[in-house]
């Protein structure tokens, strides 16, 4: 798929997630298969830009191209200086926030409460497009509610304002992330617009990616939820859409040595102290359905250093590998 002038490596897309998509996940994504991975969302608000953590956020350092961040925010004037701002910090894509179903979010009317004003979408389109010399992409959900489902028009308004590429969650804002995903929906904004058009919404497995691609005729997918503790789900999908075959399950230590080497980057990119903590939901994504996941995720949570935290990591996966070469 094409956005701009990057040509991507696959139609696979890492979805914005906040507290998820950081660098150090972003670049672990793309490594396992992702064509492209959209930063976590960073305020227009720019008081808030040298705070630590949208410092963070705007970090894109060795980060393989193109890098993707995504803005959220409510203001035309704003939102357009804080493309720029984050264009200057190395953005090669601008994503604007118009999914984000969070309360927190929608009761500053950012985030999928945009969509109740196609007037004030069109005017921070038209703004932010106009303000960089990047690439704007656009996501959104299908509407505010069920009875308001105007992602249509909204897809039109993106198009004619020069938004370069469209994602769509299959879900209104009210829906949150509950029901089915509406892909006849997704597939009618595909009809209606010349842009290319990524769904999202309900991707697990490579079964469930052919079939969205097939309901859609959507150009790509993106992939949130699913990638938590799954990060090489893209190369997966990526083999079994090209080949329709599956690769075998990845095995016990390979997991293992793909977690500590994420493990690594967290502490790197937050130091140790900080790190170490936000390392405890990860590892948990990665041990889930695992025999012991419950008592070794009490004692990761108990791990307050690096050391102790990866000993821990290594001895859980190293005895799962070991059951399992008792069992075979």
């Amino acid at each position: 798929m094409q956005i701009g002038p990057f040509k991507l490596n696959n139609n696979l897309v890492l979805a914005p997630m906040a507290g998820v998509t950081d660098r150090p996940f972003r670049q672990l994504c793309k490594r396992l298969g992702a064509g492209l991975a959209v930063s976590e969302m960073v305020s227009c608000n720019s008081l808030l830009w040298g705070s630590p953590k949208t410092r963070r956020r705007a970090d894109h350092r060795g980060e393989t191209e193109p890098r993707s961040v995504q803005i959220a925010g409510a203001d035309p004037a704003m939102m357009a200086d804080a493309a720029r701002f984050n264009v200057d910090n190395g953005a090669q894509i601008i994503d604007i926030n118009m999914g984000c179903p969070a309360k927190k979010v929608c009761n500053v009317m950012a985030g999928s409460a945009l969509l109740r004003d196609e007037g004030l979408v069109g005017r921070i389109l038209d703004a932010v497009v106009a303000a960089v010399d990047v690439p704007v992409t656009l996501k959104i959900r299908t509407g505010w509610d069920r009875a308001h489902r105007n992602g249509l028009r909204i897809a039109r308004i993106a198009e004619a304002a020069g938004i370069r590429a469209l994602a769509v969650h299959g879900r209104t804002r009210a829906c949150g992330f509950s029901g089915e995903a509406e892909y006849d929906t997704i597939a009618g904004i595909k009809a209606a617009v010349g842009i290319p058009v990524i769904a999202n919404g309900d991707i697990r497995t490579p079964e469930q990616a052919r079939r969205v691609l097939d309901l859609t005729g959507a150009d790509a997918i993106m992939i949130g939820r699913a990638a938590q503790g799954r990060p090489w789900i893209f190369r997966t999908i990526d083999h079994y859409l090209k080949t329709g075959e599956h690769l075998p399950e990845p095995p016990l230590g390979w997991i293992r040595d793909v977690l500590i080497g994420h493990l690594h980057e967290l502490y790197r990119f937050y130091g140790e102290e900080l790190g170490t903590r936000i390392a405890r939901k990860h590892i948990g994504w990665y041990s889930k359905g695992q025999v012991g996941g419950a008592a070794f995720r009490q004692a990761i949570n108990q791990a307050d250093q690096a050391e102790r935290q990866l000993e821990t990591v290594r001895t859980f996966f190293d005895r799962l590998a070991a059951d399992v070469d008792i069992a075979a």
